[in-house]
């Protein structure tokens, strides 16, 4: 098991397959990009793979996501899934993904064991995504999102960040829309991720601020908070279900109490929180022929030390210094 000194026992895994992305969102990276990971340094598909294994079959983890960067632009992905939920016991396997190449790949990642992906869309408005996103892809992104519906990659999470002067008048029309299509919208405040750090919490859209928003054409219950567990989204049941709506307010109403994740970041380290600022090496045992049981202790070693928070919800938070793009969300 994966257990910190606070009480917390991680089972959810979360796996960065990549640091690049064929996108250059404002609040994430700068419009030219960053200097990638050299390809020696990423794991191997073989390697990624054992030290998923050994997080399911020795450190309990039952949940698996894959992320990036953009984890489709990851050559060998579809092995990578048809291999893990392959694994005894079988873990839940999901993706986020920006969505641009979902249509091409929903199916087959459906066929290899894939059970759900969350798709990243901030806007229904194809200039506002251009301004966003500094690509031209919006209408790319609304179709992966249907090829993931009809492959049965369900339910199909939706993550929306609201940017203040760009799309944040659109919280009501993004529900709306998403009622209609049948995906589950949730709406994430925005977090220090971005490599130039231009974050600033004066003028973020915050939890509060959306809630008000939808209440102006939506009637919202909270859910039962038994149902939540340890899910970062705070959800509500919308105009008297069967719809619902999340609200993953980081940075307002922090959740680090309940955390559940463990991460391996795209060159194999080892995070106990997105925005940790240590690191443990994992790769450098997988390389020189650790067996099993010392990377299961490196690992519980690593987790045994996890702080009891974030930092985000302190005014003085300071952004750590590594792109977030390898690190996975």
């Amino acid at each position: 098991m994966l257990i910190d000194t606070f009480g917390r026992t991680a089972t959810d895994l979360r796996v960065s397959l990549t640091d690049r992305c064929n996108l250059r969102c404002t609040y994430c990276m700068p419009e030219e990009g960053l200097q990638w990971l050299a390809k020696p340094d990423l794991l191997t598909d073989d390697e990624i793979v054992r030290l998923v294994r050994i997080a399911v079959t020795d450190l309990g983890i039952t949940e698996v996501r894959f992320t990036g960067g953009e984890p489709l632009l990851r050559p060998g992905l579809v092995g990578i899934v048809e291999r893990v939920a392959a694994l005894e016991p079988r873990p839940k396997t999901s993706l986020t993904t920006n969505g641009i190449g979902l249509r091409r790949t929903a199916q087959a990642l459906k066929d290899a064991g894939l059970d759900r992906v969350n798709v990243s869309l901030d806007t229904l408005r194809p200039e506002v995504f251009k301004a966003l996103t500094r690509r031209d892809r919006h209408q790319d992104v609304l179709d992966g999102l249907a090829a993931a519906r009809e492959a049965g990659l369900t339910p199909v999470k939706v993550n929306a960040v609201l940017m203040p002067g760009l799309n944040d008048d659109e919280a009501p029309e993004l529900l709306a829309w998403a009622v209609d299509h049948g995906y589950e919208l949730r709406f994430i405040e925005q977090m220090p991720l971005d490599a130039q750090h231009g974050w600033k919490r004066e003028g973020m859209i915050t939890a509060g601020d959306i809630l008000e928003a939808l209440r102006t054409r939506f009637t919202l219950a909270p859910e039962d908070g038994s149902a939540r567990g340890s899910a970062p989204a705070e959800r509500w049941v919308v105009d008297g279900g069967p719809h619902r709506v999340g609200v993953i307010a980081s940075v307002t109403r922090p959740f680090c109490r309940a955390c559940d994740r463990t991460r391996l970041t795209a060159d194999g380290q080892v995070r106990t929180c997105l925005f940790a600022t240590e690191e443990t090496d994992l790769r450098a045992a997988l390389r020189s022929d650790a067996p099993d049981g010392e990377i299961s202790r490196i690992w519980r070693q690593a987790m045994w030390g996890k702080k009891a928070g974030s930092g985000l919800d302190d005014p003085s938070f300071l952004q750590p210094e590594r792109p977030m793009s390898a690190i996975g969300g």
